[in-house]
């Protein structure tokens, strides 16, 4: 006769066969499943809930409440409330992970008025979460189930340790911010053969998106952001692969000769830099600084401010800000590097910043400093196009431009030279819009001008409509902006309620450069 050991046995079931059904249900469509701190997924169970309170009551009323039909009642109506509210957030199933489990069971002690036994249940968490801490620190294990593809198609487990501390890392010194939380939502992002730089990826989104909760989350957001930063850019420089915050504090004196060595061979930095004393420098560069960011400045930075090579940014935050100390400096005539590391401390303090096209050029092989330019346009043809080239090559290297127009000759004015009438200054003003589009700051920021015309000006009226969203719009500028010059003459006849007159500066060609009275007596 056959026999079903398996039936009259329930231990004869192999230990494979009993792991793969967990596995089966931990995934089925439509089930609630437990991450544990492990980072293995597990079906979701009343059973330990219920184990798990009736602990708590035990703890605080000793082992009599066992007996106890009130405690008893009271257990199972708490693990029907956790569970339901897990039900009612997640119809159709999901993952949760156990400390938002262990949220609940808290919220549920608190609601049914057993606050002594919350209490208790609140410290007990803590206590374990600090053996938890305790434990991590001195071993680091990887992660079960989910596996990290490398750059180089390898695959590795995910390792747990440098997870939890680069978010600790994160985490120091700023209150109200959750390490927990954010390695718990990470891994929420997470599946099994993730490439490795998407795990840094998930690590800042994550923590991106709790900023509108607490402030502070900003500067974890931008601590995990330079995780990625340093990895990107000491690989590059052939110095790690990857380096913890604290680990930077003997690594940013190797980093800055490498950048400077790979930056001049590149062509990207001025071959000066080479003559400065780069262990002093390196010495002097302060990786707590690194720390003051907050998400926004270094995405900034990293996206438009760091010199790059193929894409890949080869420069960090505190060599960065040497790198514009040195450019300011590098015509010292003596003591360049005091003078390097003294405008190195007040930028990267923040205590004092310099202009952008400073922060982008200093130190480069076109170390062009200026902000803005301002030039008056003349009234002649070659004169246009050139103020139009020279603000091509201005803006090439991040200058702001401002352009006087108002010596240029109105619409339907007389020229001698064709014997023809002139198209005015707006037909002129669409081509330097689109060579601010064309010519966008070396690929960092979009062009900046802004054209300037005076209130007397025969074109005035059709300027003002420049920026206008309707119209012709051959005769619209929507990229540039457009200041109007006012005198006080004018708004003396706007208080009067009097005429005001517009002239071609063909016909007036004095009156631009005349201010105070003696614009108003030549202009009357």
């Amino acid at each position: 006769m056959h026999t079903d050991t398996t039936r009259e046995n329930p231990q004869a079931v192999a230990p494979q066969a009993a792991e793969s059904s967990q596995d089966l249900a931990a995934t089925a469509p439509g089930q609630l499943r437990v991450i544990k701190r492990n980072g293995t997924v597990v079906p979701y169970t009343d059973d330990k809930i219920t184990v798990a309170i009736t602990k708590a009551f035990l703890a605080v009323e000793g082992g009599n409440a066992a007996a106890s039909s009130r405690i008893h009642e009271t257990v199972a109506r708490l693990t029907e409330q956790v569970t339901a509210t897990f039900k009612r957030r997640m119809p159709s199933g999901g993952t949760i992970h156990i400390e938002e489990i262990q949220d609940q069971v808290e919220l549920a002690l608190m609601r049914a008025g057993e606050q002594k036994v919350a209490r208790d249940y609140v410290i007990y968490r803590e206590a374990q979460a600090n053996k938890r801490k305790s434990a991590s620190a001195d071993v680091a294990q990887p992660h079960p189930s989910i596996r990290v593809t490398r750059a180089d198609g390898s695959v590795q487990p995910l390792d747990m340790g440098r997870l939890q501390t680069i978010i600790r890392e994160a985490c120091e010194g700023l209150a109200e911010v959750d390490g927990a939380l954010i390695e718990s939502e990470t891994l929420k992002n997470l599946y099994d053969g993730v490439a490795e730089k998407d795990v840094n990826t998930a690590l800042v989104m994550t923590a991106r998106t709790l900023v509108e909760r607490e402030p502070n989350y900003s500067y974890v957001t931008a601590r995990l952001l330079m995780d990625n930063i340093r990895a990107e850019a000491l690989g590059f420089l052939g110095i790690a692969s990857s380096a913890t915050h604290h680990e930077m504090a003997d690594l940013y004196a190797k980093a800055l000769p490498a950048y400077v060595e790979k930056g001049v061979e590149f062509e990207l930095l001025d071959p000066k830099l080479k003559d400065y004393d780069l262990a002093k420098l390196g010495a002097a560069l302060n990786h707590e600084r690194d720390q003051q960011f907050t998400y926004l400045g270094l995405q900034t930075l990293y996206d438009r401010y760091f010199i790059h090579k193929d894409g890949i940014r080869f420069e960090l935050p505190q060599v960065f800000f040497m790198r514009v100390a040195m450019g300011l400096a590098i015509e010292e005539p003596k003591n360049r590097e005091d003078r390097a590391i003294e405008f190195y401390n007040l930028l990267s303090s923040f205590d004092y910043m310099a202009s952008t096209p400073t922060l982008f050029n200093a130190g480069t092989l076109r170390p062009q400093l200026s902000s803005c330019y301002l030039t008056t346009v003349p009234d002649d043809l070659s004169g246009i196009y050139g103020a139009i080239h020279d603000n091509a090559m201005l803006s090439k290297f991040a200058g702001g431009l401002g352009n006087d127009w108002t010596p240029v000759r109105a619409l339907g004015s007389y020229i001698k030279g064709t014997n023809g009438k002139s198209q005015g200054v707006v037909p002129f003003l669409k081509v330097v819009n689109d060579t601010a589009v064309a010519v966008n700051q070396g690929g960092k920021r979009k062009g900046a001008v802004c054209a300037y015309l005076e209130t007397w000006h025969l074109d005035i009226e059709e300027f003002l409509e420049l920026r206008k969203n309707t119209g012709d719009d051959r005769r619209r500028t929507h990229d540039m902006n457009t200041a109007n010059w006012i005198p006080d003459l004018f708004m003396k006849r706007v208080f009067d309620d009097g005429q005001w007159t517009l002239f071609s500066p063909s016909e007036v060609p004095d009156l631009h450069d005349l201010t105070g009275k003696a614009f108003e007596e030549r202009y009357e």
